[in-house]
């Protein structure tokens, strides 16, 4: 089983990733963040990084989903390949930030390596406004994303949205981070867990 979660910078999908894995005993697979040897320039110059970021998040996940089918295991992922696609990307597009050449460039790419694998299972959206995403962000102190800026934020919220309503390739559960506190309250950690298996096994 394939469970992924999706979210925008900041959401929480590290820390629901772990909890949901201890808890169902899924193997999880995090974002490669520490080791990524471009986030910190490109946070200090989008335009000049940006085309190496994406491709560089592409592969890394591409290899993880690899990885998944290869262990038949059942894994919770933080990220999908997909968000790439259809949102960070295009969005350092039109803001300026990436050619049109280095973009289709990499959406050729994401093309070619989706059509060799499955969509998961289940996809769980962490649904955020900017100042609860800039508030978390904040919390955990990570100083190549101090230049974050505000507008770039409410972009990638903008687009996750308008993925999330036309997804259509498996199973879809949103849940809204504004009204959850996954770590301090265990209700709403056990209320995400109902949901999940409602998704996955219709137990209501």
């Amino acid at each position: 089983m394939h469970i992924a979660i999706a979210g925008n910078i900041g959401s929480g999908k590290t820390t629901l990733a772990g909890l949901l894995s201890k808890h169902f005993g899924w193997e999880p697979h995090y974002e490669d963040v520490d080791d990524n040897p471009y986030l910190n320039d490109f946070y200090n110059d989008m335009q000049r990084w940006s085309f190496n970021l994406q491709v560089y998040f592409l592969n890394s996940r591409f290899n993880q989903i690899l990885k998944i089918l290869e262990t038949g295991k059942s894994i919770i992922q933080d990220r999908t390949i997909y968000e790439d696609a259809y949102i960070f990307a295009p969005n350092l597009h039109s803001m300026g930030l990436m050619s049109t050449r280095d973009f289709e460039n990499y959406f050729t790419l994401f093309n070619l390596m989706t059509s060799l694998i499955q969509p998961p299972d289940l996809i769980i959206y962490l649904r955020a406004t900017v100042p609860t995403l800039v508030s978390q962000i904040q919390s955990r102190g990570r100083k190549y994303e101090s230049n974050i800026r505000l507008d770039y934020l409410t972009r990638l919220n903008e687009r996750y949205e308008a993925w999330v309503e036309a997804y259509n390739l498996g199973k879809l559960l949103i849940v809204d981070v504004d009204n959850y506190n996954f770590i301090a309250k265990t209700e709403d950690l056990s209320s995400v867990i109902d949901k999940v298996n409602a998704q996955l096994h219709g137990l209501f």
